[in-house]
């Protein structure tokens, strides 16, 4: 029986390290416009600072789930911790654009050994009740995570010492690391067998999974590319606001820490598929308050953008635990694949309609995206609606 003193230890460790890590996710997305007039590259081009982290992090995610099913997780979680500090440094020092996106994108492929890694151990070491509790704090970490990076990059730190900030997030990591190192006791390794590819295959085979990872795929696609690119819009005129005032509408953020639970209830009430729907249409109206020129509709807009973005990432994830009762690490790793790639593939894309466009091309985008979860939500609540009534049917 773990101690009461031992638990709490536990759960500051866990929060610690999932926060230092994806800290380091959005350290450049407030500062993008600096970056874009220090290195002289297009918004699009900018980005890649953020998109190139999102994208190593859906290529690596996978692989690090067999790790840790083949190895002993600590070492994989303080290798981890070490080249992400270490990349942070680097990125702090070099005046080459394409090295800091190089820099950046290695940091996303070694991201996973620290939350997915993280999260095996936990599963591995830890009895259901404790589990819960201790993921419980994973997940309050991973919203703290996102709101911090963006706060450390544009308002902690002065905007143009933007990298003072990756030395700030390089050191908490490694601090965080080697603590998490220290404290975490050996595990016993169950299986040295991979999972099988053909697993993951047959996951990809069955539609009603794909409906839901392309939930994640739309959603992330349009949240990431929204906050992403608000820093250009703001910087321009009729705004012209200055950086830390950017930065500071990123504490709509919080709403995520509020929204998961009410969703999760408003998802009982209604269904999965309601739920994911009405969270889509939130998030689109929301993104068109964000084109009404005025800072106050824009930060409305934003708390909005998140309610709905959260409404929607919660209810779908809700939706796949219910459908599948083996292989969940698989279907969840296959979920958070998906959900990366969309954040890649949003900044990319959104890149190209607001050179073409503006904020106006990536809010257009968004809401012709925000198409996929809200159908799929349709669809999914029509089958819960079909299933239900056969139920009935049988009992009778």
């Amino acid at each position: 029986m773990m101690s009461k003193r031992k638990e709490i230890g536990l759960q500051a460790i866990v929060f610690s390290l999932v926060w230092a890590a994806l800290t380091t996710i959005y350290i450049t997305q407030p500062v993008l416009p600096i970056l874009q007039l220090e290195f002289g590259v297009d918004e699009a081009r900018a980005s890649r600072t953020v998109s190139a982290v999102i994208l190593g992090i859906a290529l690596a995610n996978l692989p690090f789930g067999i790790l840790s099913d083949r190895f002993r997780i600590r070492p994989i979680i303080f290798l981890g911790g070490v080249v992400v500090s270490a990349c942070s440094a680097f990125c702090a020092t070099t005046n080459s654009f394409p090295v800091l996106v190089g820099a950046r994108f290695i940091q996303g492929l070694f991201i996973p050994a620290l939350t997915t890694c993280l999260a095996a151990f936990l599963a591995r070491t830890l009895p259901i009740e404790r589990l819960n509790v201790a993921m419980g704090s994973y997940v309050s970490a991973t919203v703290a995570g996102g709101l911090s990076g963006r706060l450390l990059g544009g308002w902690l730190h002065p905007p143009l010492h933007w990298r003072y900030a990756f030395i700030s997030a390089s050191l908490f990591l490694f601090a965080a690391t080697c603590i998490a190192t220290i404290w975490l006791k050996d595990e016993v390794i169950r299986s040295k067998h991979p999972r099988e590819p053909s697993g993951f295959l047959k996951l990809l085979s069955r539609p009603d999974l794909l409906r839901i990872f392309s939930v994640a795929f739309g959603a992330y696609f349009v949240f990431s590319s929204t906050f992403n690119y608000l820093p250009f819009y703001l910087a321009k005129p009729p705004f012209n606001t200055p950086t830390h005032i950017i930065t500071l509408l990123y504490l709509s953020y919080i709403i995520g820490i509020v929204t998961g639970p009410i969703a999760g209830g408003l998802s009982n009430r209604m269904g999965n598929g309601a739920a994911m729907s009405l969270g889509s249409i939130l998030f689109a109206l929301a993104i068109g308050l964000t084109l009404i020129k005025s800072l106050v509709a824009i930060a409305v807009g934003l708390m909005m953008v998140c309610a709905g973005f959260f409404t929607v990432h919660a209810s779908a994830a809700g939706a796949l635990n219910r459908k599948i009762t083996a292989d969940r690490g698989r279907a969840n790793s296959l979920y958070v694949l998906f959900y990366y790639l969309g954040g890649f593939a949003g900044i990319t894309a959104s890149g190209w309609a607001y050179l073409h466009a503006g904020w106006l091309g990536v809010a257009g985008l968004g809401i012709l995206v925000l198409g996929i979860p809200f159908a799929a939500g349709i669809v999914e609540a029509r089958q819960s609606r079909a299933e239900a009534t056969q139920g009935a049917s049988l009992i009778k």
